[in-house]
């Protein structure tokens, strides 16, 4: 198993500025995209929870650019976890550009910390990382530990 999960993506125009190249805010787009399809795919019974009264804060999150992408660049987004607490979790993001000859580029690595919270918008207080959520990312933390 890879230390990571993947989501690929092909830039659009619509995520360029004036100039051409990707714009900044859209980095952070996609770790949100990422974590959403690891959720759907590694944990889909914590999408009820989602309904009903957990909530995933993003506490933080940022990004260090290494070299510009333009629209039709085909990308990994490849999301690790750096740190498994009680109520938060930490991923990693790393962005590489990947070359049709197979070659990969980093472009951009990011972070994001993330709270588990519960209760009504109101009275919302700190909750357990939810097992099935520890259950998915049980594979990371041991890539994490080698």
């Amino acid at each position: 198993m890879t230390p990571y999960f993947e989501y690929r993506h092909t830039v659009g125009f619509e995520e360029t500025n004036l100039v051409g190249n990707v714009y900044y805010v859209n980095y952070l787009r996609w770790q949100g995209r990422c974590r959403e399809l690891f959720l759907k795919e590694r944990a889909p019974q914590l999408l009820a929870d989602l309904q009903d009264d957990l909530k995933l804060f993003t506490l933080r999150v940022g990004c260090e650019f290494f070299a510009e992408i333009t629209a039709f660049d085909e990308l990994s987004i490849r999301m690790r976890l750096v740190e498994l607490a009680q109520t938060q979790i930490e991923f990693g993001f790393d962005y590489l550009r990947l070359d049709p000859d197979g070659g990969e580029l980093l472009v951009a690595r990011g972070a994001q910390r993330v709270a588990c919270m519960r209760g009504p918008n109101t009275n919302t207080v700190p909750a357990l990382v939810p097992e099935p959520l520890v259950r998915a990312l049980e594979p990371y933390r041991r890539a994490m530990a080698a």
